[in-house]
């Protein structure tokens, strides 16, 4: 049998879904795809879902891309979109440049997705211009998702912020939920819905319910970064019943 690929993750210490979705979506895969996978994480403090926090959580993701390259795992992840779109217009790609370097001077060189990349990536694979968007997040952080999105080429004609401050209930936020708050925005002119910009906010349950509903792609940040993982592991992007991005037509 052919060793699995090993699935790094790094991950805010309050999170509870990045650990839940994308471990959920690759063992669908496997149910109709013969490849296996392993999942392993190391943690960045940070409970309360603020500017000052966020930029203090980052510092540590060094650390953590070096730890995970210990386990020598074939691609790594970094668990958190508004971190990384707090810092700056185009930070991604600082991040994933750097982390990857860690990875090379441990011995353990691996590719770095940040799933703030791959979700602007993920837009463009789907040709997108104009979004519809949903974040947990303050309205001053969610506005910087906005910017950051649009600095990136989008145009974002309707977004709304839950305002959940504390990152605990971010994941505990019920995904059902989401079909009614997509419902009350104003969706009909975009090319795909992002049902959740944040990788912490549950809705994977959602994705298939809002596609329906809509008419529309549903995209998230947990579903993007999914993709751009096993593009990096030059595996075929599908996952059954993960929404439009993982069915194969792109």
């Amino acid at each position: 049998m052919n060793k699995p690929f090993r699935i790094g993750q790094i991950v805010p210490s309050s999170n509870t879904t990045m650990e839940t979705e994308i471990p959920a979506m690759l063992m669908a895969r496997q149910t109709v795809r013969p490849e296996r996978f392993t999942f392993h994480s190391s943690r960045m403090r940070m409970k309360t879902v603020k500017k000052e926090e966020l930029a203090a959580m980052d510092a540590e993701s060094d650390r953590c891309a070096v730890e995970l390259s210990d386990a020598r795992v074939d691609v790594l992840g970094y668990a958190c979109l508004v971190a990384i779109m707090s810092m700056g217009k185009g930070y991604h790609c600082v991040s994933e440049k750097r982390l990857k370097a860690h990875t090379a001077e441990n011995g353990g060189l691996a590719p770095v997705v940040t799933s703030a990349g791959a979700l602007v990536d993920a837009l463009r694979v789907m040709g997108a211009k104009k979004i519809a968007l949903v974040a947990p997040y303050m309205k001053p952080l969610t506005e910087l998702v906005v910017d950051y999105i649009a600095d990136q080429g989008f145009e974002v004609i309707d977004w709304r912020a839950l305002e959940i401050p504390d990152n605990l209930e971010v994941g505990l936020h019920d995904p059902a939920r989401l079909p009614e708050i997509v419902a009350g925005m104003n969706y009909q002119d975009a090319d795909v819905i992002v049902l959740s910009a944040c990788v912490q906010m549950p809705s994977l349950p959602a994705v298939p319910k809002v596609e329906a509903m809509t008419g529309k792609p549903v995209l998230t940040a947990a579903i993007a970064t999914t993709y751009a993982m096993l593009k990096e592991l030059k595996l075929e992007p599908f996952v059954p019943g993960a929404g439009a991005l993982l069915s194969g037509a792109y």
